[in-house]
């Protein structure tokens, strides 16, 4: 039997905005129209969901792309238990979690990351690989999510690459020279 919030959208479309709002819990964005239920709007800028937290969390290279379905019924189980426990009224035209306000979201998954929690490891990863996403665009060619205007990259005023694709940097790391190139090394940074 399905529940009143499986009724409201098809089963793919609760997860994403389901995934959506723990990712923006976990590094909030600005929302992305007016009617964004899933994105909080608590930050300006762009945050885990439009630095591609759902692509990573769906790249088969994350390990966890198979069990998202079970990740965003958990979280929504979590969050209507929550929600009972405080006499929250929960919007039922959404999935419980995203119903949640923000801080309540926040709260939440700090008691699943919390130690002596059961299900802490799975929360703790599902948080990682979103904050993954902001901060190092990991499914993403790093010279392309800088073209796209990446907002994680972007914050942490990550440099672009030289006309040749390649990294170089003007001023030495510490100051100075560490060491000599090697006679043999290749135009393109690579020892011979």
């Amino acid at each position: 039997m399905r529940s009143e919030n499986e009724r409201v959208a098809p089963d793919g479309e609760l997860r994403t905005i389901t995934l959506e709002a723990y990712a923006d819990t976990i590094v909030p964005g600005q929302k992305r129209h007016d009617g964004d239920r899933a994105i909080a709007g608590v930050a300006t800028g762009g945050g885990a969901v439009q630095a591609g937290a759902l692509e990573l969390l769906q790249w088969d290279a994350t390990g966890i792309h198979d069990g998202l379905d079970d990740l965003a019924r958990l979280v929504n189980e979590h969050a209507t238990a929550y929600a009972a426990e405080r006499n929250i009224a929960l919007d039922p035209s959404v999935p419980p979690f995203v119903a949640l306000e923000y801080d309540d979201r926040a709260a939440l998954i700090l008691l699943l990351t919390t130690p002596g929690h059961p299900e802490k490891d799975f929360w703790v990863m599902l948080s990682l690989f979103c904050n993954m996403a902001f901060d190092s665009a990991a499914h993403l060619p790093t010279a392309q999510a800088l073209a796209d205007g990446h907002p994680g990259l972007a914050a942490m005023g990550l440099s672009h690459p030289d006309a040749d694709g390649l990294w170089r940097f003007k001023d030495f790391g510490y100051g100075r020279e560490l060491a000599r190139l090697h006679p043999d090394t290749t135009p393109s940074g690579s020892p011979a």
